[in-house]
């Protein structure tokens, strides 16, 4: 069974940064495609950010390309997503997934088999 923990998140203001960082244990973290989505009260979570069981690959929603980044560390188990210039729209609870299937890098919540508690971002204005 794999657990997945968030942490980093917080307060911060319009134009700061935040890095996420997702703890993962059991199974075999290499073998799993890993994301980051997100859940803003009173919508749908949405997809933020992927990428590929080597790293190599990566894709991120329009919303967030350009100032997300996420990167993982396949022999600490880690996964982060590093946020610049972060806006009022970004506010919502930061989830991290992992998708154990085979077919490349996935954007859709239900595709994703396991997932963290979330962590909060707050971006005041």
């Amino acid at each position: 069974q794999v657990q997945l923990v968030e942490s980093g998140g917080g307060l911060v203001q319009t134009g700061g940064s935040l890095r996420l960082s997702c703890a993962a244990s059991g199974g075999t973290f290499s073998s799993y495609t890993m994301g980051w989505f997100r859940q803003a009260p009173g919508k749908e979570r949405e997809f933020v950010a992927a990428l590929s069981r080597t790293g190599i690959s990566t894709h991120y929603a329009d919303s967030v390309r350009g100032r997300f980044t996420i990167s993982r560390d396949n022999i600490k188990y880690m996964v982060y997503l590093q946020m610049n210039n972060l806006n009022p729209e970004d506010t919502a609870v930061y989830y991290c997934a992992g998708d154990i299937g085979t077919y490349g890098i996935r954007t859709k919540v239900q595709s994703y088999d396991y997932w963290g508690q979330g962590t909060q971002v707050t971006v005041s204005s």
